[in-house]
């Protein structure tokens, strides 16, 4: 979602920049990471996934429609106005990035821990990988090979936990599902993310996507769900609000702003500590069961994900 690079460092602070840099993709990692701490506390007072999705894109929406108009002005001033083939290339981002990829997740939360359903999402760059050898012919090294295994083995330990951990086995095996379905949207979204953001910038790319996913999934529960499911607990609004602001638009500007500073690299290493947050805060907050072959698994995903990073360095 963001274009890399290296910001020089000031003259008088030189360490500054750094700091500031990986300060930013940790509050990106913790924000992301407690989205679905925020899904799983709503799920308490019974409201159901279209509804908290539409409550959600609607507190962030506000937001990304400033930004779409402040690229949009800058844009203006230096870049060619969008063509039509533009504006469809954005809207398959934001179906795809935006409103499918957060819909199954919501769906998937519903059935499965957090710990569980942060573990499997954190696979997708191996599922880049694999939609890139069957579509695009691109090889699959045998570093690549071993970081697989490596995290596909700690997703099987972490839904084995899970299996064990409640009786009904068949929610968490659909909830899993979901959830991987999830990570393959996201997936298909990064492979036609790179060349849309070379050309139309981060900004306009991310709000436009937003916007596209905002439109969708309130424009979903007017068709599936009466207006009246908008009546929820305060406690719910709040959480929405949480996940579309803390969760949603400030991570994404931050994760920007840490890429800017110090790079891609250092901001994946930081924001691999993802799964372990999620984890550890579902375990304070949900009093989900954390034991160690969560922990395993989600060690074996952070590992495969680690390896298969440097190798494509």
């Amino acid at each position: 979602m963001s274009q890399s690079g290296i910001a020089a460092p000031a003259l008088d602070h030189p360490a500054a920049p750094s700091v500031a840099g990986l300060v930013f993709a940790l509050l990106a990692a913790v924000g992301f990471s407690f989205k679905a701490i925020f899904v799983k506390l709503s799920y308490r007072y019974g409201v159901d996934a279209e509804t908290l999705l539409a409550l959600r894109m609607a507190y962030s929406l506000p937001v990304f429609a400033v930004m779409g108009w402040r690229a949009r002005a800058t844009a203006a001033n230096g870049k060619a106005p969008l063509s039509r083939r533009d504006y469809l290339q954005l809207a398959a981002l934001g179906v795809f990035g935006y409103y499918l990829a957060s819909y199954l997740d919501f769906l998937g939360l519903d059935h499965i821990s957090a710990g569980l359903e942060r573990v499997i999402l954190f696979i997708y760059p191996t599922i880049v990988v694999v939609l890139s050898a069957l579509f695009l012919g691109k090889p699959i090294t045998r570093r690549t090979g071993v970081a697989l295994v490596l995290c596909y083995t700690g997703v099987s330990v972490a839904v084995v936990h899970d299996f064990k951990a409640v009786s009904d086995s068949g929610a968490v095996m659909l909830g899993s599902l979901l959830v991987f379905g999830s990570a393959v949207s996201y997936a298909l979204y990064l492979m036609g993310n790179g060349q849309v953001v070379g050309r139309l910038g981060t900004s306009r790319v991310s709000a436009g996507g937003s916007i596209v996913a905002g439109v969708l999934a309130i424009g979903q529960f007017f068709v599936l769900r009466p207006i009246g499911h908008l009546d929820q607990p305060l406690v719910v609004h709040l959480y929405a609000l949480a996940m579309g602001i803390l969760c949603l638009v400030l991570p994404v500007w931050c994760l920007a702003e840490a890429i800017r500073r110090i790079g891609a690299g250092p901001v994946a290493l930081v924001g691999s500590f993802g799964p372990i947050i999620t984890l550890a805060a579902g375990a304070v907050l949900l009093n989900e069961p954390l034991g160690l072959a969560q922990l395993a698994g989600a060690a074996l995903v952070i590992g495969g994900v680690t390896v298969m990073a440097r190798a494509k360095r």
